[in-house]
Parts: structure tokens; sequence; C-alpha cells
């Protein structure tokens, strides 16, 4: 019985000692020289000693009585003493096991590190490829997550991590260095699901992520930042964009611990991806998050949101200025029609971010694009009247596109068009390519205004002149050049100049333009050829996606018209308003649009809900020119269009004083808009003989506005004719006008 507790109690010390031998083995510790556990032989030995029997030869030459020894071994076996021998046996077999892999596991890890430095990249991927990491991966997940605990505790526990931190980076690292080798290879999906795997152990390990000083004393953070930098790259190489995007979230929404070099990198090459790659990313799925907080839709709004972040950053002095930011930022916002957004960012960078010229130039540019072009043009004019930006030719010809689209400012554009050809004598051809065209476009536009036909003459010879010369200067054949050149020689009645050029803008755009077919068409129906015209439509109709057809089908319906087929223009408007419905719904739910594209429909809708209305009206189907009206109203009340259409309306049924009070009101919301001004007079005429100089000046200033609108000539001809003491003469120039223009008059105006 004392034998038996003898036993017991070094069972237990032993196996006592032996499970801390192998806590310290696989944690890295050593064990004091007095608690080395002793062999199997020598506890052997002393416990034969105490018996009376010695194991050492020579000691008792007498030999042993075997029924002895065969009765003292049947006593051990009732004792149990022989199973705790093999017992222990086992587990010193389990711990050198254990030892022994460890040990091949980690010389493996070494030795490849040491054939990667020496650019032996196949012999270390062979020395990788040896190290099974699956079997490896759990025990690196427990090492972490108890490492982490400890950390958090600040007090030692049971829970003892069965690899040591040392050997978890050693084996991470050594799962970098075989996905680097893969991809020097050129084996970059490998290498990327090599990478991934070392992201997942950790993320996996530590769901809430890494904390701080974790594992500084090994290198186990410095080959995490690597793998979460490398791991997008490798998706990106391998032609997975979505396992990059994903790869990429994976980086920035865990913790890793990340410095804020590489995390700036990260965000940036992210963003830089998202905008050309040319995929489009899923939204991503957020685990949590602030309830009202943004959640991209789309790729440029995530690219958006990162660059943002990066610009934001800047502005904490956090990090260094990089250009490259706003510029990625300048499109991801331009391309999604927030330029107001854009130049709010512009102005709150600091002075001396940006250069004065730079920043006024693209302050300019983003209040041009949001249709403020008065705060457009003060902004470059402050920059040009300074005498210390002597070279700003981009300037100026931004300065005279601006003034081209107002007729209020065409003398200061032409001489900021004058002022940068003059800067750019023998310099580049391309630039002044382009100011000659500007200037061709201003002088055109002032001939329009121009009081007398001496001088109108003469600035369209000069715009003609101008527009020429910029072809001619042009390297290659410049789009925008031809369809300046084809609309002034149609504006100007040179039909058959203004074809050929129509023909050449086809032809260099491969038709992939709507607005030169529907010039095309235009010059057509003014040379009276309307079923060529149609064909062409038809052609255009073809080539074209259906969310661009709506100015196509109106042209369609109108040259329809033009050749009495009321009914078939109908069905045409009908199905232009069918395609502008379903395209509203559709993107209602869709991608946001440019504000000015979703202006420019809503406006070609109401002209064709007004278009339909004269169509009724001209077929006395006064109900239904009247639902075509309140549908126009439903989009937008203020329209000189609209109270034009309902003039008419009026006018068929007779009822001349509401349709004169209807272009009243026309004219209030449009003092130029020339239809009104023309049938005002047109009505004021059949009201009363007595306000002739009334209806001349209304006719005249419809002509200072449009020169060749054939109606305005045609009834200032019969004003002049019932004037009495008029000129006979003046009133057959009138209808001599009207004829030529009605000849050339195409289906809708030029411009």
């Amino acid at each position: 019985m004392m034998s038996k507790n003898l036993m017991n109690k070094r069972g237990i010390s032993i196996r006592g000692k032996l499970r801390k031998m192998m806590k310290c083995i696989c944690s890295g510790e050593q064990m004091g020289k007095d608690e080395i556990i002793p062999s199997s032989e020598s506890l052997a030995t002393r416990d034969y000693s105490a018996s009376g029997y010695s194991s050492r030869a020579g000691e008792n030459e007498r030999k042993p009585d075997t029924s002895n020894i065969e009765e003292a071994e049947s006593s051990l076996r009732e004792s149990g003493f022989l199973n705790y021998e093999k017992c222990l046996l086992g587990e010193f077999l389990s711990l050198f096991m254990l030892i022994s892999q460890k040990i091949i596991m980690e010389a493996r890890a070494l030795l490849g590190r040491l054939e990667y430095q020496k650019g032996n990249i196949e012999a270390a991927l062979h020395v990788f490829e040896g190290i099974d990491i699956a079997a490896v991966i759990p025990k690196m997940k427990l090492s972490i997550a108890r490492r982490c605990e400890l950390q958090r505790r600040r007090s030692q526990s049971e829970a003892i991590p069965p690899m040591s931190m040392h050997a978890v980076s050693l084996l991470i690292e050594a799962i970098f260095l075989k996905s680097k080798s893969l991809q020097a290879l050129g084996r970059f999906r490998e290498a990327a699901q090599s990478c991934k795997v070392i992201l997942d152990t950790v993320e996996s390990a530590l769901p809430e992520g890494l904390p701080e000083n974790f594992a500084a004393d090994c290198k186990l953070q410095e080959t995490l930042n690597k793998a979460v930098e490398l791991l997008p790259e490798l998706w990106k190489l391998a032609g997975s964009p979505q396992e990059a995007i994903l790869s990429y979230r994976q980086a920035l929404l865990h913790n890793w611990n990340l410095d804020m070099e590489t995390t700036t990198k990260i965000e940036k090459e992210f963003a830089i991806f998202l905008l050309y790659s040319g995929s489009d990313a899923s939204p991503p799925n957020l685990r949590s998050q602030m309830e009202g907080s943004f959640v991209p839709r789309n790729n440029i709004e995530e690219a958006i949101l990162l660059l943002m972040i990066l610009l934001r950053k800047f502005v904490l002095k956090r990090i260094s200025w990089d250009p490259s930011i706003l510029d990625h930022l300048s499109f991801a916002l331009s391309v999604s029609g927030e330029l107001r957004t854009l130049a709010h960012q512009v102005e709150l960078l600091l002075p001396g971010v940006m250069e004065r010229k730079e920043r006024f130039n693209t302050l300019a540019l983003c209040y041009h694009g949001e249709g403020e072009d008065t705060v457009a043009l003060n902004l470059l004019r402050n920059l040009l009247n300074n005498r210390e930006n002597p070279d700003c030719i981009l300037e100026l010809l931004l300065a005279s596109k601006i003034c081209g689209e107002s007729v209020h400012f065409t003398d200061e554009g032409i001489g900021y068009a004058r002022k940068a050809l003059s800067k750019l004598q023998g310099g580049c051809k391309q630039m002044s390519s382009v100011a000659n065209c500007l200037l061709g476009v201003l002088l055109s536009s002032k001939s329009r205004s121009s009081p007398s036909d001496c001088d109108r003459i003469l600035r369209q010879c000069e715009a003609l002149e101008a527009l020429e010369t910029a072809d001619r200067t042009m390297i290659e054949k410049d789009p925008n050049v031809i369809f300046q050149l084809s609309l002034e020689n149609a504006e100007q009645r040179k039909l058959d100049a203004a074809l050929y050029y129509a023909k050449q803008l086809l032809k260099i755009e491969a038709g992939s333009s709507v607005k030169g077919w529907i010039l095309l068409a235009r010059i057509l129906s003014a040379q009276k050829q309307f079923q060529d015209a149609e064909n062409v439509i038809n052609a255009a109709l073809d080539e074209t996606g259906k969310w661009d057809q709506g100015e196509l089908l109106r042209t369609k319906a109108k040259l329809q018209i033009s050749q009495g087929c009321l009914k078939k223009a109908i069905e045409t408007y009908t199905h232009l308003l069918a395609v502008l419905q379903v395209r509203n719904k559709s993107f209602r739910v869709g991608k946001q649009l440019l504000k000015n594209r979703a202006n420019h429909h809503r406006r070609l809708e109401m002209e064709t809900w007004h278009d339909l209305a004269n169509v009724y009206t001209s077929l006395s189907q006064w109900r239904d020119a009247e639902v075509c009206l309140s549908k126009s109203k439903a989009i937008g009340s203020h329209s000189a269009s609209r109270w034009h259409s309902t003039g008419l309306l009026y006018e068929a049924k007779g009822l001349h004083k509401d349709a004169l009070k209807s272009f009243g009101k026309a004219l209030d919301v449009e003092p130029n808009h020339v239809p009104s001004l023309i049938s005002t007079a047109t009505v004021l005429r059949k009201l009363s003989d007595q306000s002739l100089p009334v209806v001349r000046s209304f006719l005249t200033d419809a002509l200072c506005i449009d020169r060749t609108n054939p109606s305005a000539w045609y009834n200032l001809g019969l004003v002049c004719k019932s004037e009495k003491g008029a000129s006979t003469m003046e009133a057959a120039e009138c209808f001599a006008a009207a004829a030529f223009l009605q000849e050339t008059a195409p289906v809708e105006p030029f411009r």
C-alpha cells in the first residue's frame, strides 16, 4: 500500500514537471536545472535498488531467483506501475514528435528565408512548400488569440499558447515569402491565395482587430503590414478585380495597426483602382456602422469618399501634400457632376498649397461647369488683370469661351481670343487653332446682334475666315471646328458648303455624335430633301442608344409634319414620350445623372408636349391639345413655349384676346421669345389696323434677334403693305426676303 502511494505521488510529480516542460518548450521559455525530469532509466534503477536488486553489471554475481522476479513483476502489474511507465514513455514520444515537427517547420522557414534572400526563388519555394500550412494554422490562430488575451489581462494564465509568438512570426513570414516567390515566378493567383491565408488567419484570431503594441518584440507586425499592402496588387496581377476590391476593403476596414503612411498609400491606390479599372464594385457590406452614416453606392462615390478622407488628413496635417489627390478628386467629382463640391474643397485649401493661377483656373472651370458663368468670368478677370501672370493662354481661351455663351460679353470675348492669338504667334498650332475657332464663334454671335446689314455681313465674313483658319492650322481634323464651319455656312444659307462639312464631320466621328446627324438632317431639310433627311435620322437611330434618341425622334417628327404626315408625327412623338418616361423611371433608382443633362431631358420632354399640342391644334383636336399642355405644366409651370402653344390654341378657336394674353405671359417669362413676338404681332394686326406701329415694333424686335425668320419678314411685309403712305418697294423687299428664307428654311433652327 505504501509503494502504491509512493508510485502515485511520483507519477503526479513527474506528470506535472512534464507538462511544465512542454509548456516551456512550446512557449520558448527555459527550465531551471533543478527542474529537469529524470529519465525512465534512473527511475527504474532507483526503484529496483530499493528492493535489494541492482541493475548495474558486476554488483551481484549471484543469479537472481526467477520465481521472485516473476512474483515481483506480477505485483507491479497489479499495482499499475508498469502501465504508468508505458504512459510516461508515450508522453515522451508525443513530446519528441511535437518538438521535432516544430523544429522542422521553423528550420524550413529559416532555410527558405535564406534561399529567398540569396535570390534562389525556386529553391526557396521548394522549401516553403514543405511546410504543412493547413496543419499549423489552427495552432497559430489559438496562439495569437491567447497572446492578445494575456496582454489584455496583464496577468499569467493557465491558457498558455501552443506556439510562441516568435514561431508564429517566423511561419507567417514564411507564408509571405512564399507569396513573393510565387509572384516572382508569375503565378499570381497562387501568390494571392497564399497571401490571403495570412490575413484570414489573423482576422479570424482577432476579429476586433490588433491591439496596440501587439507582437512588438518580433517581426509579426512588419510582415502583416507588407501582406496587407501586397494582397490587392496580387489580385490585380491575377486579373481578379472583384477580389482586389474585397482585399482593399479588408485592408481598410479591419484594424491592422497600420502606420499612417501605409494606410494613406492603400487608400490612394484603392481610389485610383475604383476610378480607372473599368470594373463595377458592389456596395461595401459594413459589419457595423453608425445610423445615418454614408455608404457609397458605386465606384465613383467610394473613390470620392477615399480621396476626401485623404484631403482631410492633409488639412489636419497628418500627411504631406500630394497634388495627385486633388487631380483624381477633380476627375471623380467632375464625372459625377459635383463641381460645386470640388470648388468648395479647393476653397478650403490653405494658401500656398496650390498656385494662385491654378487655384483660380480650377475654380473658374468648376463654376462654369455649374452654369455660374459670371462667377467664373470674374475669377478669370482677377487673374488676367494681374501683371504677375503674363503667360495665361489657357485662361484667355477659357474666358473667351465663357464670353461666347452670352451675348452681353461678346466683345470682351473677342478681345480675349485675339490676345491669345497674339501670344501664340509662332507657337503651338493646336492652341492657335482653338483660339481661331473660339474667335469665329464669337464673331458669328456678334453678327447676329449687329444693328446694320453691313456690319453683320462683315462679321459673318470674319467668322468664316477665322473658322477656316482654325481648320487649316489644326494638325488633325477637329470635329468641333468642322461642326462650327458647317453650322456657320448653314446659317449664312451656303447650304452646299454646309452639307460638305456636315458629311465630313459624320465621317470623322464615325457617326458617334447625335448633333452631327441632326445638323446633316437639318441641312437636307433646308434643301427640301425631306425624305433623305428622314433616312439620315433613321440611320442615326440605328447607330444610337435608346437613351440618346430623344432629339433624333423629335427631328424625325418635324420632318414628317413637313411632309404632311401628321398621324406618323403623332406616333413618333408618342414613342419619344414613352422613351423619356421609361428613362426617368430607370435612372430614378440607378446612377445619378449629371445635372445639366437631366435638365436637358426635362426641357426636351416639355418641348415634346408643346409640339404634340400644336399638332393636335392644327387638327382641331382641342381636348387632346389641352391634355398635352396640362402634362407640360406638371413638369414646369414657367415656360414661354407652353404659353405660346396655349395662345396658338386660343387663336385657333377664335379667342384672339385670350390668345393675346397668353402671348403676353410668354413674353413676361422670356422677353426675347421670337415665336411669341411674331404671334403677338399677328393677333394685333387681326384685331385692329390702328395698331400697325405696335405690330411693326414687335416684328422688328423679332428680326433683331433672328434675322433669318421667314415668318417675321412675311408679316412685316404685310404691315408695310397695309400702312398708309408706306413704300411698296419696302414691302416687296420683305416678301422677297421671306420667300428666299422660306426656300432655305430647315424644319428646325440650325442652332
